[in-house]
């Protein structure tokens, strides 16, 4: 009704994933600006277009106002020396990125990215690059157009990166870490039980023409799934006429509607436990796409793999293969706890210190409760899913301090991240970073976040501190030391101190 009385065009749940439609249909343009609740938002930079991942709050106040507060990034300059073999796709060379850089190596960065490979690459290339920025910790990973928008000739950067991509062959990420990259040869002949082609990164037709090549005339091994979805509408309906949805169907692939799939945790299905897939997506993080190990790989590799049954290459496809096995799965619960709605520019508390960095948004408040709206009921789920803490929740007491390492929060930008702690009465938490969505969540829902160096390695586990969230100062009682944060920005106070972004 909404969308009708202001005469908003929608585009129905059929239409595809909202960042590929809105390249596809013009909306965003060379030097423009969108906002969206994907955090892939900077797949616009594969157009030259600035584009943000956000919560529920920044995008409902972009709504009501037209307008949102941004932390303009320092940029790096990305320079891709030589050629990769012709075995590598746009997807392995993304995967070397990530290999360099690492999980947080671009964390509050815009990076641009040159090179004679990036200028002979397709819109669908430049769209694999550059949505796994997110990946990489990055705001947005630009592409500039000879004739379009490029960076002036003194622009100034914050450090420049050579990668050297000369001859490079297949990449695969490791479950459970994008960053851990390695060449395919390493976990070559490792059996899988599934395999996904599609998502934000690799759903373009580009990406369906190469699988289609590959899997003509052949069967998909007994016992294995292959599931494939185009990113949006009318890349399937491309699919359809140009007859790839057939070779998908009689080389025995599941076929979905266009959309996110596998990587929304519903449509096309999940992985069960002790199962192992090999995706074309750009996250793996342990129950990400259900509760198997998921591979990173490029579509090429993902759909060689299927065929062969295990882990391989187009050029080393077996004729035959084997079959798998399929655990249960399960269910983790704790109990709720109370909300603190008290606001303070001070805490005191115990400690909780969680030497790790990289902890991702299902690791803090898996996917598979998304369905829960009341805040009062999130806390009890917070941190079953990250190894060795699935007990946190039961443990932790009202008021207490979260102290964690580097790009903590990075992944989707579910709100719930946010709110699990809240539900729980944690006071604040203070890491030595923070994923860029999740810091924005935190601070649109007065949520106190505090950024300190190292700080994982000078506080113990239950000590008793003391944080002023003006001056920055952490006083351990325990040790009888003190330590200092970044303090509040002046919109973070300003928006603590009025209860949240909403809160006007």
């Amino acid at each position: 009704m909404y969308a009708r009385r202001h005469n908003i065009k929608v585009f129905d749940i059929d239409s595809g994933i909202g960042t590929h439609l809105v390249i596809d249909e013009k909306i965003a343009k060379p030097g423009g600006t969108i906002v969206s609740t994907d955090s892939h938002a900077n797949i616009l930079g594969a157009i030259g277009a600035f584009g943000q991942g956000m919560g529920d709050k920044d995008i409902t106040h972009a709504w009501a106002y037209g307008k949102i507060w941004f932390k303009v990034p320092p940029t790096i300059k990305i320079i891709l020396k030589g050629k990769p073999s012709n075995l590598a796709s746009p997807k392995d060379i993304v995967l070397k990125l990530l290999q360099v850089f690492g999980a947080n190596g671009l964390l509050g960065y815009a990076a641009e990215i040159y090179g004679e490979y990036v200028d002979s690459l397709s819109l669908d290339g430049r769209i694999t690059i550059a949505s796994m920025a997110t990946e990489m910790g990055g705001i947005i990973l630009l592409f500039s157009y000879k004739d379009g928008v490029k960076a002036d000739s003194d622009a100034v950067y914050e450090n420049t990166v050579e990668i050297d991509i000369q001859d490079i062959k297949p990449l695969i990420s490791r479950p459970g870490h994008p960053e851990d990259v390695v060449s395919i040869d390493e976990v070559l002949g490792e059996k899988v039980d599934s395999g996904f082609i599609g998502s934000c990164t690799n759903g373009r037709i580009d990406d369906m023409r190469a699988v289609a090549k590959i899997l003509k005339g052949k069967k998909i091994a007994t016992g294995r799934i292959l599931k494939i979805v185009p990113s949006t509408d009318k890349i399937w309906k491309k699919c359809l006429d140009e007859g790839l949805i057939k070779i998908f169907k009689e080389a025995g692939a599941l076929v979905g509607s266009a959309g996110c799939a596998g990587c929304a945790a519903g449509q096309i299905g999940q992985t069960g436990s002790g199962e192992i897939a090999v995706s074309s997506g750009n996250r793996n993080f342990l129950g990400k796409q259900g509760k198997g190990d998921i591979y990173l790989a490029s579509p090429e590799t993902v759909a060689a793999s299927l065929l062969a049954g295990y882990i391989t290459t187009v050029e080393k496809i077996p004729k035959k293969a084997e079959s798998v096995k399929v655990e249960k799965s399960q269910i983790f619960k704790s109990k709720p706890k109370g909300i603190s709605k008290k606001p303070s520019l001070k805490a005191e508390g115990k400690a909780w210190v969680i030497k790790k960095d990289n902890i991702d948004t299902d690791m803090i408040f898996h996917n598979r409760y998304l369905s829960i709206t009341n805040i009062d009921e999130m806390g009890q789920y917070t941190f079953d899913n990250l190894e060795g803490y699935e007990d946190f929740a039961k443990k932790v007491k009202l008021g207490d301090i979260l102290i964690v390492g580097k790009n903590f929060g990075c992944g989707s930008s579910r709100q719930q991240a946010v709110d699990c702690f809240k539900s729980l009465g944690i006071s604040v938490i203070i890491a030595e970073s923070f994923g860029a969505i999740y810091e924005r969540n935190a601070i649109n829902n007065a949520m106190p976040i505090l950024v300190s160096e190292d700080i994982t390695s000078k506080i113990m586990n239950y000590d008793q501190l003391i944080v002023d969230y003006t001056t920055g100062e952490i006083k351990d009682l325990t040790q009888n030391k003190t330590y200092y944060s970044k303090t509040f920005s002046k919109s973070q106070l300003e928006i603590y101190k009025r209860g949240g972004l909403l809160n006007i």
